[in-house]
């Protein structure tokens, strides 16, 4: 690929992780219960992408159904839980939605997103993601996970291609 910037004009699939992407990666325990807190911008994002017709992809190592639950909510058309191989899920989920890895966009933030971003055409990760992951990705967001950094990407994206502020999409 020439420039990260070009190879926005390809992505029709965002795919992102969780801990570490759309949160900050604490994990508060509260009773028996594991608490996650999300970014409103980043889900008003993702809303948006897929009422613009982006299909939008979540697989992660976590198992939380209230996170599936409020991100399918979000237009998100599948979420992925307890992903224990990403690139073996991720090859499943390219034959299911018949994609092909120039029209992908991932996030990831440690060490199990590693394949997954070696396969895709633009690879991308937070700010505070782990060195290696770092040292592979396209583009790393200035905003930290958690922060807006999937919103960064989702709106860079629809910018480049044309779509990002079309007031006829305020109505939801």
């Amino acid at each position: 690929m020439t420039s990260y910037k070009e190879g926005l004009n390809q992505i029709t699939t965002f795919i992102f992780d969780v801990d570490g992407v759309l949160t900050d990666g604490k994990v508060i325990l509260y009773k028996d219960e594991v608490v996650r807190s999300l970014s409103s911008r980043d889900g008003y994002a993702m809303q948006y992408a897929a009422k613009m017709g982006y299909t939008i992809l979540i697989l992660t190592g976590g198992s939380s159904n209230s996170v599936k639950e409020r991100l399918l909510l979000l237009g998100v058309k599948e979420v992925i839980l307890s992903a224990k191989n990403k690139k073996q899920e991720y090859e499943l989920l390219r034959s299911n939605y018949s994609f092909t890895n120039e029209q992908v966009l991932y996030m990831g933030d440690d060490i199990p997103d590693f394949q997954v971003l070696k396969e895709v055409g633009v690879a991308t990760c937070p700010q505070d993601a782990v060195a290696e992951i770092k040292a592979i990705c396209d583009y790393q967001s200035p905003f930290n996970g958690g922060q807006h950094c999937v919103r960064d990407v989702i709106e860079q994206t629809l910018r480049v291609q044309g779509k990002w502020f079309q007031e006829d999409a305020f109505e939801w």
